[in-house]
């Protein structure tokens, strides 16, 4: 799996700071990254809080909201979206991809409740909580990875 798009509701906070993040991670290793929303207007920047998140992390990320298309669909080995609505929205539209549609966190393993909350119009700190809690998904799905190579090899 080397085309992930990650996926929110507009495509200016988690979405874009998962992308940001997973790059960061993942420089040089061959991974193809975007992020979309299932609500987004095209062309709009990444929030201010989510731009400063990324600053303090030395992530600098010129993000412009793109709306989930069937081309970038097409396009994605795996899509990773924040919450299980944003899954069920795709699949309501797309129900062909139901293999390769997971949220963040239940293709990580996580149980329970799965879902990444929105901090859109919430503080700076709302912003970190959320950043924090992207990464420590980001690490896991790194170690899922890592696992699948190894089992392939």
């Amino acid at each position: 799996m080397k085309r992930i798009v990650f996926v929110c509701t507009g495509n200016t906070c988690r979405s874009p700071m998962a992308e940001a993040l997973f790059r960061a991670k993942t420089q040089g290793q061959g991974y193809e990254i975007r992020s979309a929303g299932v609500a987004a207007y095209d062309g709009q920047p990444a929030s201010v809080h989510a731009i400063q998140v990324m600053k303090e992390r030395g992530i600098e990320h010129d993000h412009k909201s793109t709306r989930l298309s069937e081309e970038l669909i097409e396009w994605s080995d795996v899509i990773l979206t924040m919450t299980n609505s944003h899954k069920q929205a795709i699949l309501d539209y797309f129900p062909a991809v139901k293999d390769k549609v997971f949220t963040l966190r239940e293709f990580v393993g996580v149980e329970g409740y799965g879902d990444i909350a929105d901090p859109f119009g919430g503080a700076l700190e709302d912003y970190r909580r959320c950043a924090a809690e992207i990464e420590e998904s980001l690490d896991m799905l790194l170690e899922v990875f890592v696992q699948k190579r190894f089992r392939e090899s």
